[in-house]
């Protein structure tokens, strides 16, 4: 069985700095895509940003030049620098990834997700 936990999320100050991370475990053959997704207090989920494992990332535009993506897939981990937060950023930060379990198929996996609030 594959799990996704994360760690990381806290309560910042505007133009504060937090890193999130997320570790992949279980019964994994390969990784594929890596990212990071929130949910804004009454909205949807949205993509923040996501990294293949070759390496493409695609930021949404709200937090480019902010928040840092990488990856270290010997411990199949991906991480979320956020740098200059704003209020907006406010929101619960669930780790994302599309991974082949071994004897399985590529499938979607998500994380329990993390609080991260930014107060102004």
């Amino acid at each position: 069985q594959v799990q996704l936990v994360e760690s990381g999320g806290d309560s910042v100050q505007a133009g504060g700095s937090l890193r999130l991370s997320c570790a992949a475990s279980g019964s994994i053959f390969s990784i594929n895509t890596m990212g990071w997704y929130r949910q804004p207090p009454g909205k949807q989920r949205e993509l923040v940003v996501e990294s293949t494992s070759g390496g493409v990332t695609n930021y949404a535009d709200s937090v480019k030049g902010r928040f840092t993506i990488s990856r270290d897939n010997a411990k199949n981990t991906v991480y979320l620098q956020m740098n200059s937060l704003k209020p907006e950023d406010t929101a619960v930060y669930y780790c994302h990834a599309l991974i082949v379990p071994r004897a399985s198929i590529l499938a979607h996996y998500w994380g329990q997700g993390t609080q991260v609030t930014v107060s102004s």
